[in-house]
């Protein structure tokens, strides 16, 4: 007869202590809801061209199509990892070493671009400083990393209230703002006139930024040791946040297309939608708005991801795939704070830096998040695979869940084909995956790892208090 262990793989966190609200603050602040709907329209309007807003719609059945794929797992285990010990279950610890070095990527990545950005929309709102000045970006970078390491240390649900409060009245700001818009009307003009065709070659070409604008949707998962009720909260939150958002990117697509109807060119023509949206129509109040909104929800993601980031670094470290001081965790805070002391302050080095030698913010933004991207792609495309397999190995699988790999598995390939090739610096991260796979099967044969996955499993102490 099996006996339970006197502690869980995860010891050190504070078990079952978020509720559904928490969790899912967290997951829809990992993905900067506000943030990718005001700048990843015109984006994908450059590709798309007429078909953006379906360019959307399909880049958010491939969001639910992930998250299905998750809940195949998170309804049966609860794992701080995120992703990658979903992996294990079906793929193996080689393919579950490659997804949390993706994650590892991506989480840090994400983290930095989301510092980025509340710099790029902090420095409009500080009128009184000398905003060409490098320095200024420079501290303000090191300012947000140092408030985001506070927030991570403190614990998962002081932050996961403040992401709330931020995400709700980012989120809230930005809806208030499209519905302003969409009531004003098109814009007056003589008409875009007949925009090129793009058919479904532009559609699908638009899916690629689209889906990018999905990234960190999933945040949910690596709290599922930190979950009131994990089996049921972590999946719905992550399902919920990839259709609310999905609605929230579709209409704000909506929104900015109809607004260029009758300016040539269309979307795809502008540079920043909104604002020209605002001050063609003499609402000068809506861009200061509309920039303290997103720094908002740059800083929430960036708490979101940090959360999440230290949470694969514990894991990894409860596994020995890492040095074993990142699963260390604080003894009041019950948080992993070795992991953020370490990762947030380099995240934070990756945007001070840069700007310091004076790269521009929105330039450094748009790299960071085409990097992590990658990431975050790598990830899916495993935990998509690893679903069936997983599932057949339990004597579970059904007809959904194979044709769910079969349309996820092929679009987050070709995705992460056109980011490679799109950018230099996503190739760089996944030649850095690759290596980190190349270290992990020579350290696995010579036994300085064992297998990966590690996940909370139920102790005596939590039978006992039921009992009670």
């Amino acid at each position: 007869m099996a006996t339970l262990r006197d502690r869980s793989p995860v010891h050190g966190l504070e078990r079952r202590s978020l509720g559904p609200a928490d969790v899912v603050a967290q997951s829809i602040a990992g993905c900067a809801p506000s943030a990718a709907m005001a700048a990843t329209p015109v984006i994908v309007a450059g590709l798309a061209g007429p078909a953006t807003v379906w360019s959307f719609v399909a880049a958010t059945l491939i969001a639910l199509l992930v998250a299905a794929s998750i809940g195949r797992f998170t309804t049966r285990m609860a794992a701080p990892g995120g992703l990658y010990p979903l992996t294990a279950q079906g793929l193996g610890s080689g393919a579950a070493f490659a997804g949390g070095v993706a994650a590892v990527l991506g989480y840090l990545l994400l983290c930095a671009a989301a510092l980025a950005g509340a710099v790029l929309y902090l420095r409009p709102l500080l009128g009184a400083l000398p905003a060409g000045a490098p320095w200024v970006a420079t501290v303000t970078a090191v300012l947000c990393g140092s408030v985001v390491t506070a927030l991570v240390v403190r614990g998962v649900r002081p932050a996961a209230r403040v992401v709330l409060l931020v995400e709700a009245v980012a989120v809230g700001v930005l809806v208030g703002v499209f519905a302003v818009l969409l009531a004003g009307g098109p814009l007056p003009g003589p008409g875009a006139g007949p925009l090129p065709d793009t058919g479904a070659a532009g559609l699908v070409a638009g899916v690629v930024p689209a889906l990018a604008a999905f990234i960190g949707f999933e945040v949910a998962t690596s709290l599922g040791a930190e979950t009131r009720r994990p089996f049921r909260t972590v999946p719905r939150a992550v399902f919920a946040t990839a259709a609310v958002t999905g609605v929230l990117y579709v209409f704000a697509a909506a929104v900015q297309t109809t607004g260029f109807a009758a300016v040539p060119g269309g979307l795809a023509g502008q540079v920043q939608p909104v604002q020209v949206l605002a001050t063609t129509r003499g609402w000068w109040w809506i861009p200061p708005v509309l920039h303290a909104a997103l720094v908002l929800s740059f800083l929430a993601c960036a708490v979101a991801t940090a959360t999440a980031l230290s949470r694969v670094l514990f894991s990894l470290a409860r596994d020995g795939a890492v040095p074993a001081v990142l699963g260390r965790t604080h003894r009041r805070f019950r948080t992993p704070h070795v992991a953020v002391l370490i990762a947030v302050p380099v995240a934070a080095a990756a945007v001070a830096v840069p700007l310091a030698a004076g790269v521009p913010a929105g330039g450094l933004l748009v790299a960071l998040l085409g990097a992590a991207t990658v990431g975050f792609l790598v990830s899916y495309l495993l935990v998509c695979l690893a679903a069936p397999l997983f599932l057949r190995r339990i004597g579970e699988l059904t007809p959904a869940a194979v044709a769910t790999a079969a349309f996820a598995v092929p679009a987050l390939f070709a995705a992460l084909v056109a980011f490679v090739v799109a950018a230099p610096t996503s190739g760089l991260v996944l030649a850095v995956v690759l290596a980190g796979c190349g270290w992990f099967v020579v350290a696995r044969r010579r036994g300085v790892v064992a297998a990966l996955g590690v996940y909370d499993e139920t102790v005596a102490s939590d039978v006992w208090h039921r009992a009670r």
